[in-house]
């Protein structure tokens, strides 16, 4: 893939997932594709294979009455890819972790990826 269909692949992920389109989120990534989520240093989330991205992304649609990623900065290679990622979300319930309803977080991150087949094979999002 060249840097043009690799940005491109990921500005319609991110869309979809702002759009909280799941379907057309999962069109963007390989069957086989691994998840994971960093806070901290920490692994609080990973999935392996579309069907578990798919059960993660439905489960948190309802966590956000509102979500919005946008992506700051891009560099990228024919195998790989990091954005520098401004995150915005709204509580929608308050949540176990101590999370209140209608709390605004904003967090700044980088999302790693990396491709096989022409689809989006690994995300690392990492805050």
């Amino acid at each position: 893939m060249n840097a043009t269909e690799i940005r491109a692949l990921i500005d319609r992920y991110i869309d979809a997932y702002n759009r909280k389109d799941i379907a057309a989120m999962l069109l963007a990534v390989h069957a086989d594709v691994e998840f994971n989520n960093i806070s901290n240093g920490v692994v609080n989330a990973h999935t392996a294979g579309v069907a578990e991205l798919k059960a993660l992304a439905e489960q948190s649609v309802s966590l956000f009455s509102e979500r919005h990623q946008d992506l700051v900065a891009f560099d990228s290679t024919e195998s790989s890819a990091a954005a520098s990622i401004k995150f915005r979300a709204m509580v929608a319930n308050d949540l176990p972790n101590g999370l209140k309803k209608g709390q605004v977080l904003d967090m700044e991150g980088r999302s790693e990826f990396e491709f096989r087949d022409g689809l989006i094979s690994k995300i690392n999002d990492i805050s």
